[in-house]
This record gives structure tokens, C-alpha cells and sequence, in this order.
């Protein structure tokens, strides 16, 4: 590295991320999309509490505005108490 940042000690940005991406995003989830309230990295599963990259948000539910890790885990907030 070299310039500001071997002065500075930091590491330059992905040119596409933005500098308050590396936490949990808000997300207000949608029918078939999901909108971002608040930029992020991932969400966290409403079952299990695991992180979940944005990039792999697959299961969500817009009623109960929350993600899943996966199929099974979106299943099981499906069932009848």
C-alpha cells in the first residue's frame, strides 16, 4: 500500500462498498424483494440467530417482516402453534 493509506494504516474501500456497509442492513422485506432501510452486510435468521450474507437472503416472510437461513427454518415459523 501506498500514500494515505500506508500513512493512515487503513485499507483502501471496494470502490462498491459504502463506508457503513460491514453491519446488520435494515431490511423491509416484500413480496418477492426486499428493500434496504439501512446498508448492511446481512441479517439475521428470525429462528436460529445465524447471520445471513445479503447476498444470500433467499427466505423471508413480508408478514412477519423476517429472514430465514433456510427452507426448513422458514417452515418451522410457518407451522401452527
Amino acid at each position: 500500500m501506498s500514500g494515505l493509506f500506508a500513512a493512515t494504516g487503513a485499507t483502501p474501500m471496494n470502490r462498491y462498498e459504502s463506508p457503513r456497509s460491514g453491519g446488520e442492513a435494515r431490511i423491509r422485506y416484500l413480496d418477492g424483494d426486499f428493500q434496504i432501510l439501512s446498508p448492511g452486510n446481512f441479517v439475521r435468521c428470525a429462528v436460529t440467530g445465524q447471520t445471513i450474507p445479503l447476498d444470500e437472503l433467499k427466505y423471508w416472510s413480508a408478514e412477519r417482516q423476517e429472514a430465514y437461513i433456510d427452507a426448513a427454518a422458514a417452515m418451522s415459523r410457518m407451522r401452527p402453534e
